[in-house]
């Protein structure tokens, strides 16, 4: 037998000693992940829930007429939510309590009647001791398929459990995106193993610099760094590298599509708002000519936004998925300032608040007018919603310590400690004081990555006398 024969046979036989195991592990493991990373949220949500049904507590009796309230609505919603491969329809959550002794009080599903009990169930069982309670449910035809996961979480009043809260999750979505990964997850596994086996016979240093190269790009783009392809010889590892790169744009492709459009949508909102306030304005019979006019040149120029946010929020996910602008004008922040607070005139009026722009007309700081617009009317419109009636808005702009910044301040109730780490997380929102309801969550995030796009920061701070600064700081 010849020596590359033998070296190559010998190191086949290694590869596969020490990675067959491993692999079939991790392969064979893939479900239990997924099953692990959906308990944990799970677990969260019971204890929001039971908190929620303890302070909705009356005379010692656990209310769950809040509950049938929200999951009414809820259950009434239709989605269409693409998550990767898989496309979310509706909220298929099930919520049940019981009280102190396991008995059914509320079952948001309706699967049994109010009464049941429910005691002798795992997940209720335990919690009614103090401990952790969980449960698997599965396919009566056939055992060895799960279908239900259920998370219980105690019902607390002065230390003392008077309840159990029980979330169920199907497990329907797991099984759909281990079996939608598990082929993936193979491939890329016989793929890397049928590439280090070719490059082993070539000799040990050239392989080590190729594999060396095409590792750290690798990495890199997992960190989310943007790196220009390796150089590699024509072999391969070229091909799979290529591969790489074809899987990474089609995954930021998913990603930003769908981040895109919940963007847009939240972005029409502003114009639209701004519209609809004028033409009921213009329905009044005693509206004079010149505001007449006034409010009508509004409707146009609103209309003209929203074709130009359609537009450039086209440019927006060029922009994002390069991380980098492609060239930088001076943008004077007065005009893109007061532009601002005219779009968001209907809403400032129907609060009755009295806005103060003081930005110096000859402030410029490099950048994208449209992306900066974006940001700005971004914060104004959550200075706005958060103000209270008859409140002072400001946008006030200056150079400090090298830099150029921008600073809406309102006198609302600023942000809550809970919430301050999470602010510009996507989908996150407050509650609005004067109606309860929440914003989609997309419209800090945003601000926050045309700031990191002008290579900026933005930051919120509750102000000492009361309200918030939104700075926004860009580099001159």
């Amino acid at each position: 037998m010849r020596l590359g024969t033998a070296l190559f046979l010998a190191y086949l036989g290694i590869f596969l000693l020490c990675f067959s195991y491993p692999v079939v592990r991790i392969v064979g493991g893939l479900r239990v992940a997924y099953l692990q990373s959906a308990e944990e949220p799970l677990v969260d949500e019971a204890n929001v829930l039971a908190a929620f049904v303890a302070r909705a507590r009356h005379g010692g009796t656990l209310d769950t007429d809040e509950l049938e309230r929200v999951f009414a609505d809820v259950y009434g919603r239709r989605l269409s939510v693409q998550i990767y491969d898989t496309h979310k329809h509706r909220v298929d959550i099930r919520v049940y309590v019981t009280d102190a002794k396991g008995i059914l009080i509320y079952d948001s599903a309706k699967q049994d009647p109010v009464g049941t009990d429910y005691s002798n169930w795992r997940d209720v069982r335990h919690t009614l001791m103090g401990e952790y309670g969980a449960r698997i449910g599965r396919d009566p035809s056939d055992p060895g398929t799960l279908t239900t996961l259920y998370v219980a979480a105690p019902v607390l009043d002065a230390g003392q459990i008077v309840g159990v809260v029980t979330v169920a999750k199907p497990t329907a979505a797991v099984n759909s995106f281990v079996e939608t990964e598990r082929p993936r997850l193979i491939a890329l596994i016989a793929v890397s193993a049928g590439a280090t086996i070719l490059l082993s016979l070539l000799a040990s240093l050239w392989v080590r610099q190729q594999v060396g190269r095409l590792t750290r790009y690798a990495d890199d783009v997992r960190e989310g760094r943007r790196v220009p392809f390796p150089r590699l010889a024509r072999t391969e590892l070229r091909s799979m590298g290529q591969a790489f790169e074809r899987m990474r744009q089609s995954l930021d492709g998913q990603a930003y599509i769908a981040q895109y459009v919940q963007t847009l949508t939240h972005e029409l909102k502003s114009p639209i708002s701004a519209i609809r306030g004028a033409a009921e304005i213009l329905e009044g019979a005693d509206v004079p000519a010149d505001k007449r006019a006034r409010f009508l040149r509004n409707i146009q120029t609103e209309s003209e936004r929203i074709r130009l946010l359609i537009d450039q929020m086209l440019k927006l996910s060029e922009l994002e998925v390069r991380r980098a602008l492609p060239a930088r004008e001076p943008v004077a922040l007065a005009m893109v300032a007061r532009t601002v607070v005219e779009g968001a005139g209907a809403a400032i009026a129907a609060k009755n608040l009295k806005v103060v722009v003081q930005v110096p007309d000859e402030l410029r700081a490099p950048g994208d007018e449209f992306l900066l617009h974006l940001a700005i009317s971004n914060l104004l419109q959550n200075a706005v919603d958060f103000s209270p009636k008859e409140g002072t808005l400001r946008v006030e702009g200056g150079a400090v310590e090298g830099a150029i910044e921008l600073v809406v301040s309102d006198d609302g109730p600023g942000i809550p400690e809970f919430a301050k780490a999470r602010v510009f997380d996507k989908f996150f929102s407050l509650q609005r004081p004067d109606t309860g309801k929440k914003s989609t969550g997309l419209g800090l995030n945003l601000v926050r990555e045309v700031a990191s796009l002008h290579g900026g920061t933005v930051n919120l701070e509750n102000r000492s006398q009361g309200g918030l600064h939104a700075r926004l700081r860009l580099p001159t």
